[in-house]
């Protein structure tokens, strides 16, 4: 009997601290791990920071879950040499990774220079952007990235040795240029073609492997609330971007965004297109949001805008 007090004290004692854990969990964190991932080839990394995964033949999706962005860069393999095609968020060592995926030479392309997703640019020396004030800008390094690791951002432990205070982008050079219509012989007849998507911001670029119907969309789409918001956010731009892969999705076999989920149905697009024709005409029912933004969500789509724009 007195074995039995002496467990249920303890349970209680217990109790508060176990229900703080559980309510220090975030809510986005408790939704992990993402359905979409069981029906994909999972390949084994020493970095446990990465989940990495292969959507499609010479293609890894490297996954970073533990962070709320769910940032997704593709690491696009030629038989002569490689693509990065966005590095991620910077918090532990992708270079890394990808050496243990491919022993080929790698250029880095960035989907667009938002931090999360250049955050291990400064690793490599082949990094090749678009020709722009905002690209350059960005090359710089930047400490907005602190905002990342806030409290409820992170799911799980970050890295060993991470120094959570000195975090940021740190500065990379740009090695060459790219523009609309750049291409990319990786070898084994393998090609990728650089396509401007100007919108989410004026740097913004898509990947499209033709020979094999992949298109890399960045954030132009991915599979989630589309943040179009920002000095550098441009919606009639954006509008004409997300037509311009629409009329592509008859030649596609599979569309990868930059968050959350690595794989989606071609016909998505001219849905995203659609969609957004819609939400800008109001058609839309607009969710309170903050900070001068609002959600407009319409046909499955959700998109962040800055509030005067979305009536």
């Amino acid at each position: 009997m007195r074995l039995r007090v002496i467990t249920l004290q303890a349970y209680l004692l217990l109790l508060p601290i176990w229900l703080l854990g559980q309510n220090a969990v975030p809510e986005w964190c408790r939704q992990l791990p993402r359905l979409e991932y069981k029906s994909l080839e999972r390949v084994k990394v020493s970095d446990p920071w990465f989940e990495v995964y292969k959507p499609a033949p010479g293609v890894f999706a490297i996954y970073e879950p533990h962070q709320w962005e769910e940032t997704i860069g593709y690491l696009i393999v030629g038989g002569k040499r490689a693509i990065e095609f966005d590095t991620g968020m910077g918090i532990s060592d992708i270079k890394r990774v990808i050496g243990e995926l491919t022993p080929l030479p790698v250029t880095v392309l960035n989907s667009h220079t938002h931090g999360d997703h250049v955050g291990g640019n400064w690793e490599f020396d082949d990094v090749e952007g678009m020709d722009t004030a905002y690209t350059r800008a960005h090359a710089k390094g930047s400490r907005e990235v602190q905002a990342e690791i806030a409290p409820g951002k992170i799911c799980g432990a970050l890295p060993p040795g991470f120094d959570a205070k000195a975090y940021a982008t740190r500065p990379w050079k740009i090695a060459a240029y790219v523009h609309d219509g750049s291409r990319f012989d990786l070898g084994g007849g393998r090609t990728v073609e650089v396509l401007a998507t100007p919108g989410h911001t004026p740097d913004s670029i898509a990947l499209i492997d033709r020979k094999n119907g992949l298109l890399f969309t960045g954030d132009t789409f991915y599979p989630g609330t589309i943040y179009l918001f920002g000095a550098g956010t441009d919606l009639d731009a954006y509008a004409a971007s997300v037509h311009r892969l629409a009329a592509l999705a008859p030649q596609l076999k599979l569309v990868m965004g930059a968050h959350n989920v690595p794989v989606a149905s071609p016909q998505v697009l001219p849905k995203l297109a659609a969609a957004f024709d819609k939400a800008r005409a109001a058609e839309a029912a607009v969710s309170a949001g903050n900070r001068g933004r609002a959600v407009v969500k319409i046909d499955g789509f959700a998109f962040l805008m800055s509030a005067p724009t979305a009536k």
